[in-house]
């Protein structure tokens, strides 16, 4: 600001007809530079930015904050590249991770991680500031993952680790035939040590609480980022009293730190199993500081859907996907909250992993789960949904490969075959399909 002085009467008079021009501009100046006035909202049933509904068709994109790194593994041009393409089909909403545990020595995992024992590795920190300076750029809004339940990020079973709870992780993918239900029923245990929360809460503070070094703000602050999620897809097993005590807390803590941003869990719902899982949704999603519900959609995972049969299984995987979207609609709808699919996918056509199969049976999904969530989102019953996973250039070393150090990173994480439900940059039918209903759900009023 400049402030000058005037010694002539007529400047001084002309500055005094100004003011009142000036101060009928300051409302308009605030909105243009307070960002609070362009936060992710909720009302009701609806995602708000101002007051227009926000209805998204988006994808998870968990190398974000890797591909943004200053260190020998990060990849910015890529990235530059991955964001603008996104953006060209009408992608606006990214799923994000903002936490991977280590140590690097440990299989399955992404690698290099940014989370020791709760000491955080700014260089992947500075990753994940460039990333959101990008998406900002773009308008696109981040929905920031703060750990996992599952093993490809270190996640839960770490923190336990680190706790001293367990010795060493049992990795179900070590053998043909690993026990996922032992992996699971060890990793829920986490919700009842409070050592082990106690780092992941430091941890997720920290991130919380950071400013950005691209942007200079806090990101309590950063309207690119939509919410915050406690973990992707925590199930609490036979552990549900402590795992709904876990939502509460942590939801109350971030609260406590940054009551600009929403908060959501990051559960899968239901999944194939209502009651072996421990994943209850009202129970789940009716905690007050917790915003909106989620939901995930696995026909293929849960044994529904065998792309090597599709004429066989694909129409009783879609009544069963019908069924679901419906139910979890209904429910959401109950507890007057926004509802979001955040993950679904199949396979390339016959289930085959190699990045130039063709696509026809997924575009035929994707258009089926996208109207879905489309037509409920014409009647405020749903909001958004995020496809699984957006690799863009990033190509597997080799077909059905296990990612090892120094590959492309994919949109298929680490402890999973490359190539299983990755969108790659020539995926052009699959894009078109992505970009119709991104129109589609962007022009809902």
């Amino acid at each position: 600001m400049h402030v000058y002085i005037f010694t002539n009467m007529k400047r001084i008079a002309y500055l005094i007809l100004l003011i009142p021009i000036i101060n009928a501009c300051s409302p308009l100046c605030k909105m243009t530079n307070n960002n609070t006035k362009t936060f992710v909202k909720v009302r009701g049933t609806q995602f708000m930015i101002g007051n227009k509904p926000y209805n998204f068709i988006g994808t998870n994109f968990w190398a974000g904050m890797n591909l943004g790194s200053v260190a020998k593994s990060g990849n910015r041009n890529r990235l530059i590249r991955e964001l603008d393409a996104m953006q060209n089909i009408g992608i606006n909403n990214l799923r994000i991770m903002a936490l991977t545990e280590g140590p690097d020595t440990e299989p399955f995992r992404i690698v290099p991680s940014n989370n020791d024992k709760g000491t955080l590795n700014e260089d992947y920190l500075i990753g994940l500031d460039f990333l959101l300076s990008e998406m900002k750029k773009r308008n696109m809004y981040a929905v920031v993952c703060l750990s996992n339940f599952w093993p490809w990020s270190g996640g839960f079973a770490q923190y336990q680790k680190w706790a001293r709870d367990i010795e060493h992780i049992e990795y179900p993918m070590d053998t043909i035939n690993g026990n996922w239900d032992l992996y699971m029923k060890n990793t829920a245990k986490f919700y009842s040590s409070q050592r082990a929360i106690q780092i992941y809460h430091q941890s997720i503070s920290k991130v919380i609480s950071r400013k950005n070094t691209v942007t200079n703000i806090l990101y309590k602050d950063d309207a690119t980022i939509m919410s915050w999620q406690l973990c992707n897809e925590p199930r609490g097993m036979n552990n549900v009293k402590d795992y709904l005590k876990w939502i509460d807390t942590t939801a109350s803590l971030i609260k406590s730190i940054d009551n600009n941003h929403l908060v959501s869990i990051g559960s899968e719902g239901f999944t194939s199993d209502k009651i072996h899982n421990g994943t209850p949704f009202i129970e789940t999603h009716s905690f007050k500081k917790i915003d909106y519900t989620t939901a995930h959609l696995w026909i293929q995972n849960w044994g529904m859907y065998n792309p090597s049969k599709h004429n066989e299984t694909y129409i009783a995987s879609i009544q069963f996907a019908k069924e679901y979207i419906k139910e979890h609609v209904e429910l959401s709808n109950k507890l007057n909250k926004p509802f979001v699919i955040e993950e679904f996918g199949i396979m390339k056509d016959s289930g085959s992993y190699n990045p130039t199969a063709t696509t026809k049976n997924r575009d035929s999904y994707f258009d089926f789960v996208f109207n879905e969530i489309y037509q409920y989102s014409m009647q405020q019953k749903a909001s958004g949904v995020n496809f699984w996973a957006w690799s863009g250039e990033g190509r597997p070393r080799a077909n059905a490969c296990w990612w090892s150090i120094g590959d492309d990173f994919t949109g298929d994480p680490p402890h999973e075959l490359q190539g299983w439900y990755s969108v790659y940059d020539t995926d052009t039918s699959t894009h078109n399909v992505i970009k119709k209903y991104a129109a589609l759900m962007k022009s809902i009023k």
